[in-house]
């Protein structure tokens, strides 16, 4: 039987949601900020918001339970609320300390996604820039769910809340992420493809096996396809060649070994199928823009090793 693919991916690289903050307030309000993050993400445990940022005409409607996530925006405004009088501006709260009227209050929860460089590659080029996780995506009661239980952690005052957030906010993400996996309208990259039936005996080869040297004949006799087929069907749903693909992979498993471990780099190579150090050396540095050895002395001497720009997509928003 395969393995998880999206737990495995995410032990990969390492994708991690932090909760930095929220705020409830009711009549007129609004909030603003800068966008310094590559991916932000909002929550609307209840109430109702309208969120605008750059590249957003109209506003998108937040209801009560629904998630949005910001990616690679440089501004949001949020604002919520009816009644007489000029907008009050809300300031959101880092340390979760305000109360909850769950009948009158719009209450908004924001965070941040922390990411490796290669969970910024994978994950950037997989959400669209503004992405709306609401009703008509099936199977989000478990993300609602997720919603509510953080809300109930910020308020209740027990011990071990602020443990419990964290907590809550890895599997927001998780919840968020299963929902796309989900939807009909994906934009091509690994989340498309860790979901395609068809495509699945191919992924399980290249991931289980990444020392082999596959060849699009075996992996499209996999599939039950011809060659001409599965290049065309792999390229539109995963947004790459399935050759490239498999070199993207290994370079996410190099990574991870590199980071985690004292591994020499012609052992690395040999594990991932590559005839020599100097071949697994130059598809390193044309997928991850430098060589591994720098890369790995990057790392150990605690600096950001180089992230190349991810890919964009067409601005589409999706509720």
């Amino acid at each position: 039987m395969a393995a998880d693919r999206l737990s495995e991916v995410f032990d990969l690289v390492e994708v991690r949601a932090v909760l930095s903050g929220g705020f409830a307030a009711r009549g007129r309000w609004f909030a603003r900020g800068e966008v310094h993050l590559p991916l932000k993400f909002l929550a609307v445990p209840y109430g109702q918001v309208r969120l605008t940022t750059d590249g957003l005409d109209p506003p998108l409607v937040l209801d009560a339970g629904d998630v949005a996530i910001l990616n690679d925006r440089s501004w949001l405004r949020l604002d919520g609320g009816t009644g007489d009088g000029p907008p009050r501006e809300v300031v959101p709260d880092e340390h979760f300390s305000f109360a909850v009227d769950r009948e009158r209050d719009d209450v908004v929860v924001g965070g941040r996604i922390d990411l490796t460089p290669a969970g910024r590659a994978l994950l950037l080029d997989a959400l669209p820039p503004v992405a709306h996780i609401g009703p008509s995506i099936p199977g989000t009661s478990s993300l609602r769910g997720c919603v509510h239980r953080i809300v109930d952690e910020m308020t209740s005052g027990r011990p071990g809340a602020a443990f419990a957030i964290r907590q809550h906010g890895q599997l927001l993400l998780l919840e968020v992420l299963r929902a796309f996996i989900g939807d009909s309208d994906l934009p091509p990259g690994w989340l498309a493809a860790l979901r395609d039936d068809r495509l699945r005996p191919a992924l399980d080869l290249m991931h289980d096996h990444p020392d082999r040297a596959w060849g699009l004949r075996e992996l499209a006799h996999a599939a039950a396809m011809s060659r001409t087929t599965f290049a065309v069907r792999f390229r539109e749903v995963a947004g790459a060649p399935p050759l490239a693909y498999l070199t993207r992979w290994r370079m996410l498993l190099a990574q991870r070994a590199l980071r985690d471990g004292d591994v020499r780099i012609a052992s690395l190579a040999a594990r991932l199928g590559y005839a020599s150090e100097a071949a697994f050396s130059t598809a390193f540095k044309r997928e991850v823009g430098e060589a591994p050895l720098r890369f790995k002395n990057r790392l150990a001497a605690g600096t950001r090793p180089f992230v190349p720009a991810p890919k964009k997509y067409p601005k589409t928003v999706r509720g």
